[in-house]
């Protein structure tokens, strides 16, 4: 067998028997940036003081900044990337930070709930990769940035092993679990579907509509300039910005979850991890239901992973969604009881667009007329039910039932009857509890 990634001749010695490594050489030249941007944030502050002080200096005394400025750099990325350390034991993967001030974090294996593998471009150029970890309990994720990009894949593979249960001495031949592809977007589809995204036509409306009324109200051109460029940019910045971030999107089945690769210029490989999966919503579009097709988002707890899939058919979505949430079947459309008449006192129109079926597995919910979205909650995933009414519902008998997950989220089922209300209240809180009971452990590679 091998030796660890990291691990070898140069490597730090070993810390309580455990052999610590050390984060890749390139490493130096990024956290380098950091005493240059504290000069660059004093001077975006405070650009009149900054511009007053650039204009006192001469040559002599800028070339001489920049000899103390750029030795300076170098020696904090140096000895930033030297006392940083890591280490897997059997238990836990250990991170050694810090120049002046330690930090030991100590992230227990079986609390990993998922590890992405990012590439930025220039780390693409580099052949580095950094590797991004879901933790169960904490709001920012731990990292360590960078690795070689083989280094990293070989970390994470032997990570998931030893958090499935595999003895240390055989993690490292584990390797990564195979993956079936599912699903790849073409990118004439992704595409296709952002000019189809009503966001899009909305900010190009607007930008066609404002401009021209301050023409007419103020005959300056000036002024419309100043309205329609930045309209009509923001318009292109947003499709082009997700089209760059969800181009070649492809989502892979493996022992240890979902896989999704996607990124145009930066590579992110992530990973929906088994059971973590509090919801998922399906979104509508309106001008994307003539082709069938919707866009797959998730709510996984204590991770930023949103999105399972930006455009796909119905069909194919469906299937994925049972694989995220096994033995659920989305409720068609026919399916979903809609609130008594009466609601139109509230919502006049709107109304028609909320919908509820409560099935075996799951707790699902739509709302949305012209975008509609259909949340799926199971119901092991339920932590707490509310019922709220206010004084003009409680007039029409009407009642909102709201069950919240464990990802600090909430799905309503609106503008129900008063009686299903309640009875929804009781019989769900009882679903949950039997949902939680029956639910299968959360493991790795299970």
């Amino acid at each position: 067998m091998g030796s660890p990634p990291g691990s070898g001749p140069g490597a730090p010695p070993p810390a309580d028997g455990v052999a610590e490594r050390r984060l890749h050489p390139v490493t130096p030249l990024r956290r380098a940036w950091a005493p240059v941007a504290v000069v660059v944030g004093w001077a975006v502050h405070d650009p009149d003081q900054a511009q007053r002080q650039l204009t006192r200096l001469t040559t002599t005394h800028l070339l001489i900044g920049l000899a103390v400025l750029i030795p300076a750099a170098a020696l904090y990325g140096f000895l930033t990337w030297w006392f940083t350390h890591y280490a897997v034991t059997d238990t836990e993967l250990r991170i050694r930070t810090g120049l002046l001030f330690r930090r030991t974090a100590h992230i227990r294996l079986e609390r990993i709930q998922a590890i992405d593998v990012t590439q930025p471009l220039l780390a693409r150029v580099a052949g580095v990769a950094k590797l991004k970890l879901d933790v169960i309990g904490t709001g920012k994720k731990d990292e360590l940035a960078f690795l070689g990009a083989d280094e990293a894949r070989a970390l994470r593979a032997e990570l998931l092993a030893r958090a499935a249960g595999f003895a240390p001495e055989t993690a490292h031949e584990v390797g990564e679990a195979p993956a079936r592809q599912l699903l790849r977007v073409p990118p004439g589809v992704l595409a296709i579907s952002l000019l189809l995204t009503g966001a899009t036509w909305g900010t190009l409306l607007a930008a066609v509509v404002v401009p021209t009324l301050l023409w007419l109200a103020t005959h300056n051109l000036w002024t419309v300039l100043a309205t329609a460029l930045p309209l009509v940019g923001a318009a292109g910045a947003s499709s082009a910005g997700r089209f760059v971030g969800e181009y070649d999107w492809t989502v892979a089945e493996s022992p240890d979850g979902l896989r999704i690769d996607h990124g145009l210029l930066d590579r992110a490989h992530e990973t929906v991890p088994p059971g973590r999966v509090q919801t998922v919503r399906i979104v509508e579009p309106l001008l994307w239901r003539r082709r069938r097709w919707v866009r797959v988002e998730l709510d996984v707890a204590g991770s930023s992973n949103s999105v399972l899939l930006p455009v796909a058919p119905r069909e194919i979505a469906d299937s994925v969604v049972a694989r995220v949430l096994p033995g659920v079947t989305v409720p068609t459309g026919k399916e979903l009881s809609r609130p008594p008449r009466r609601a139109a006192r509230c919502r006049p129109l709107w109304w028609r667009g909320h919908g509820l079926a409560v099935t075996d597995a799951v707790f699902a919910a739509r709302h949305g007329l012209l975008r509609r979205s259909l949340a799926l909650v199971p119901h092991a995933k339920v932590q707490s039910v509310r019922l709220t009414q206010g004084p003009w519902r409680r007039a029409l008998r009407l009642a909102d039932v709201h069950v919240d997950t464990g990802a600090n989220k909430t799905v309503a089922a609106r503008l129900r009857d008063a009686d299903e209300a309640a009875e929804l209240l009781r019989s769900q809180a009882e679903r949950s509890r039997t949902g939680r009971r029956d639910a299968p452990p959360d493991r790795w590679m299970a």
